[in-house]
């Protein structure tokens, strides 16, 4: 029976995997027809697993939305490689909970094997610790939860011990133009939205370096982090990072990058220059499931300070106790106790692509978002509202919300393609983000081709 389970949930995984150049990119399913085919009441006898497994494939097919085919264009999401897919569905028979290394030493080293191939690819520290979580948002979480911890320290409050009550004032200092889950992070961590001293940021949405270096010297000393940006979510541009970090070492603040996909420009040496004097920072978040193109969740919460991440994350029960030998045991640098492998796909991603071949995707997913910008530029009532620097694009049709939004609607509609809106500076906008293994030139220009027939 599980011999048969599986073939079959193997013949459906490459039937779709296979229809999806020709697949409609949207869902085509709206909440009510999904509820329909997937509700009613719970049996009272469970069903044949085989027949089961079909049946809900085929409920859940007309809801599925093909980001893992090579036109999905509407965030920032990788089309997952098939090697990594592969890896993930042994990963989930193998049902490894690699927390302690007594659990899973083969989790445990193919964690530490990836660890040191991922911050040699991103030109980090080789001595820098790391956390595979669930994605950006708890890779923030993690990073600032040790930046909190160890700022604290050094201002003399231990926040491990004493917690946050009577703490002294800690300032918390982000661009303008910085991404939602760091907010959300930090309200998690417990410091509320109010509290963020905002720094102004250029037309593109790069913080400024000057106007850091104004508020870092205006509101006096303290315990302080900086949140700088490697690739905004809209534009896709980068912090000045080299001028930020001197800026705020200088006044003893820590400082954090949010890079959940920018930070991948580092492995090419072609975008490499867009992440100068990111390696001086304290701590890092990027994901694994963006540009390396692994199945979701993946996130990665890196910092240079062990000590601070470690005793920020760390648990201990006297059943957790180890020999005290070299393992490392992956569940003292996450939040979490019990979880899954997230390793063993980054670690085949990294192996069967190599650096080239990283390299590469990061190269052609930018020079595929500036070619369909560069084409939709030169229509007639297009726009281009940035400099496109990276894999993100914006665009505006006939210099109207009202035509943007409705184009936005017909594309989503023609199947071609999906793209989404965002509002920039004030505008609403299309916004184009690259990131698929798997997009060709052809994609690219026939979606191109889709966005203009939904414009005319």
């Amino acid at each position: 029976m599980h011999r048969e389970l599986f073939r079959r949930a193997a013949q459906l995984a490459a039937e779709y995997l296979e229809g999806l150049p020709a697949r409609p990119v949207g869902a085509r399913a709206a909440r009510e027809e999904l509820m329909a085919a997937l509700g009613g009441p719970l049996p009272d006898r469970g069903e044949d697993p085989v027949a089961a497994l079909e049946r809900f494939a085929r409920a859940m097919d007309p809801g599925l939305v093909a980001n893992a085919g090579p036109r999905y264009f509407g965030f920032v999401v990788g089309a997952g490689l098939p090697a990594a897919m592969a890896t993930e569905w042994l990963a989930s028979v193998w049902n490894q909970n690699v927390s302690l290394n007594a659990l899973s030493p083969a989790g445990a080293a193919a964690e530490e094997v990836a660890i040191g191939w991922l911050l040699e690819l991103l030109g980090l520290p080789r001595d820098c610790s790391l956390g595979f979580v669930t994605g950006g948002q708890t890779a923030n979480f993690t990073c600032l939860l040790a930046a909190r911890n160890e700022v604290y320290r050094r201002a003399g409050w231990d926040v491990e011990r004493d917690g946050l009550a009577g703490a002294p004032p800690l300032r918390i200092i982000a661009g303008a133009e910085a991404h939602v889950s760091l907010f959300a992070a930090l309200r998690m961590l417990g410091f509320g939205t109010a509290r963020v001293e905002s720094v102004e940021a250029d037309g593109q949405g790069r913080m400024k370096a000057a106007e850091l270096r104004r508020v870092l010297a205006g509101n006096g000393k303290g315990p302080a982090i900086v949140c700088a940006q490697a690739g905004n979510v809209n534009t896709g541009a980068f912090d000045p990072l080299a001028e930020i970090v001197e800026a705020a070492h200088g006044a003893g603040a820590w400082v954090h990058v949010d890079g959940a996909f920018g930070l991948w420009a580092a492995a090419s040496p072609r975008h490499r220059h867009l992440v100068a004097g990111a390696d001086r920072a304290d701590s890092w978040a990027t994901d694994g499931h963006k540009w390396l193109n692994v199945p979701y969740d993946c996130g990665i919460a890196i910092t240079a300070h062990p000590r601070a991440h470690r005793a920020a994350t760390t648990a201990s029960a006297s059943y957790l106790t180890t020999a005290g030998g070299p393992e490392r045991n992956p569940f003292e640098w996450v939040p979490e106790a019990s979880r899954r492998g997230r390793a063993f796909p980054v670690y085949v991603a990294l192996t069967t692509l190599g650096r080239d071949g990283i390299a590469d995707l990061v190269d052609r997913c930018c020079a595929l978002a500036a070619r369909m910008a560069s084409t939709l530029a030169g229509a007639p009532g297009v726009r281009v509202l940035n400099e496109v620097v990276l894999n993100q694009a914006l665009v505006r049709f006939g210099d109207s919300d009202e035509k943007t939004r409705e184009v936005i609607a017909r594309v989503q509609r023609d199947g071609t393609c999906w793209v989404g809106g965002t509002t920039w500076k004030g505008m609403h906008a299309m916004r184009i983000s690259v990131s698929g293994w798997s997009t060709t030139e052809p994609d690219a220009d026939a979606s191109v081709q889709a966005m203009l027939r939904a414009a005319g």
